[in-house]
């Protein structure tokens, strides 16, 4: 979240927002005559809308940033989201992370877990199930830690993390101390991933900066009132790796394995194979400090490859202000790549995977790039939303001062969320002005997820916003193409599958999805895997490619389904 802090006097951090228009790319004024060049994608690329249906479904969730007037930084960072079947009833549920007031005595403000009724409409579920419990909550991930067929949930919070055991019956317990978990290292996002392949789901953590009430800094727009400071105020704070051991106790790894770098400055993680050795390996999103793509060394250590990779910095060689991230094989090159949300003034990035150990962005000769320009994007990910076999890109955007437009007028505070298409090619076109009335409205945008939530096979999405009310947008069209939904159950793997590669092949060609948590801004999408067929009338192969080891081949198979597949 670069807002450009200038030179500290008196204890003083003047925050610069003009200096940031002259020194990024070269001259924002002529960058902002690209954005007006891009033309407006025709109607005939999508006929999906996306339908606001918040109030209809009886969702009534608005995030609690805890704002007073006393502008701490912890206001501007808002709050994630999940989506997941807490109670296995083969429904998406939605759990919405929340802050909380400052002051002690304050409003009563804690996540909500909404119950999906598969009528349309949820149900308030949170008082008496555990995780009602006031927090200044900040991530969330989700993953059967222990196997035993439930989805567990781990929230990150300032106050300190908390991890959520699924006790059945719509009940959670807190077990973070005598699991051996202890976080209070500002918490953003987290990722469980099976990075030894033991069958067990470990946790990867993000941490931000070094920040506490007390030791707040005043920073100022103009020099006399206070305005949120930037990360460069603050020290930076290393990142956590909890190990599972097994039993229900983790241990934190993080030195040993070579992810403690106490620079970093955190804020989205991906889990990913971009070296295709079906390792699990990790692109984490920091905020004014090089990204970090941790290669897996496979015996429980890890080497930070981004400056090589090409990820760490701009194509200025500067640090961004990166947030949400997500990574997808988008160009069926059988390699993943990486879309970066940034900060205003620095587009988003898109790292294509070379293939030989190289990404290169591709969004600044691209509109991807010239739409985004002008964006603070938070939650982005890959997602299928047409089911034309091609994943899409959607960002959620929002910026972190209402006050940006008195010295950068072409900046708003809030803003639309964006939807790029997959043409195919390798580019994408902006078609967020075809998607709706309702996609058109300016929001506070922070965790953004997507899942199947009223069962019909496209990918609904869910965005948790800044200090407001949650946005449901239901997917009206998606499904006019065929689509089949895989859910993994691992047995000597973890039970989710985590770390599973699945390729489904059909008369258009082959795809290739990793089963993952994590991923966007401090968010959860569904576990299971939707992959669009486009007008092919059926799967002809289906090959799993579990973390133990297993190949599991299945032959031709009916679509416009949910399937299970069971390691054997």
């Amino acid at each position: 979240m670069d807002l450009k802090s200038g030179a500290t006097r008196r204890g003083v951090h003047t925050v610069n927002y003009k200096m940031r228009i002259v020194v990024v790319m070269s001259c924002a004024i002529a960058c902002t005559s690209l954005v007006a060049a891009v033309t407006t994608a025709p109607s005939a690329i999508s006929a999906v809308h996306f339908t606001d249906i918040t109030q209809k479904a009886g969702i009534h969730f608005h995030q609690n940033a805890g704002k007073a007037g006393k502008k701490y930084l912890p206001e501007t960072m808002g709050s994630g989201v999940a989506l997941f079947d807490y109670n296995n009833d083969g429904k998406l549920d939605i759990l919405f992370i929340n802050g909380k007031d400052w002051n002690p005595h304050g409003r009563r403000t804690p996540c909500a877990l909404y119950r999906n009724n598969g009528n349309g409409t949820f149900t308030d579920v949170t008082a008496g199930s555990g995780l009602d419990i006031p927090m200044y909550g900040l991530g969330v991930s989700v993953a059967d830690y222990d196997n035993d067929g439930r989805e567990d949930v781990y929230i990150t919070a300032l106050d300190g993390d908390h991890l959520f055991h699924n006790e059945g019956n719509g009940k959670f317990r807190d077990v973070t101390k005598q699991a051996g978990i202890n976080n209070r290292d500002f918490g953003t996002s987290a990722a469980w991933f099976d990075y030894d392949r033991d069958g067990k789901p470990d946790l990867f953590v993000a941490n931000y900066v070094q920040w506490t009430e007390k030791g707040d800094l005043w920073c100022s727009l103009d020099g006399s009132k206070k305005s949120y400071c930037t990360p460069e105020a603050y020290h930076g704070t290393a990142s956590k790796l909890y190990h599972n051991l097994g039993n229900g106790k983790f241990e934190d790894v993080s030195r040993r394995a070579g992810i403690a770098d106490p620079t970093s400055k955190s804020l989205g993680i991906a889990v990913l194979d971009y070296n295709n050795d079906d390792w699990p390996d990790i692109f984490v999103a920091n905020d004014t400090q090089p990204n970090k793509l941790y290669r897996n060394n496979r015996n429980g250590t890890f080497t930070d490859v981004g400056l090589t990779a090409g990820v760490a910095f701009g194509e200025d060689g500067v640090a961004r202000g990166a947030m949400g991230v997500d990574s997808a094989d988008y160009d069926r090159s059988g390699r993943s790549s990486v879309v970066v949300g940034n900060f205003s003034n620095q587009m988003l990035a898109l790292y294509h995977n070379e293939g030989n150990g190289i990404f290169v962005d591709e969004a600044p000769r691209s509109e991807l790039g010239r739409s985004t320009l002008l964006n603070l994007t938070f939650g982005a990910f890959f997602f299928d939303y047409d089911l034309d076999g091609w994943p899409d890109i959607f960002c959620a955007n929002g910026h972190i001062e209402e006050q940006i437009g008195r010295v950068q007028p072409k900046i708003q505070f809030e803003e639309s969320p964006l939807l790029f298409h997959n043409d195919e090619k390798g580019k994408f076109t902006n078609v967020s002005k075809s998607a709706g009335s309702d996609f058109q409205k300016p929001i506070v945008a922070r965790g953004a997820a997507y899942g199947d939530l009223d069962g019909d096979g496209d990918l609904d999405v869910v965005i948790n916003n800044n200090n407001g009310p949650a946005c449901v947008f239901r997917n009206d069209g998606g499904n006019k193409n065929h689509w089949i939904t895989i859910k993994t159950v691992g047995s000597k793997s973890s039970r989710d599958g985590l770390g599973a590669f699945l390729t489904v092949k059909s008369a258009s060609g082959s795809q290739t999805q990793m089963v993952r948590s994590g991923s966007s801004y401090c968010s959860q999408s569904q576990l299971a895997l939707t992959f669009g067929l486009g007008k092919d009338a059926r799967v002809d192969a289906i090959e799993v490619r579990w973390p133990s080891g297993i190949h599991q081949k299945l032959g031709q198979q009916s679509i416009d389904r949910v399937l299970t597949i069971t390691e054997k």
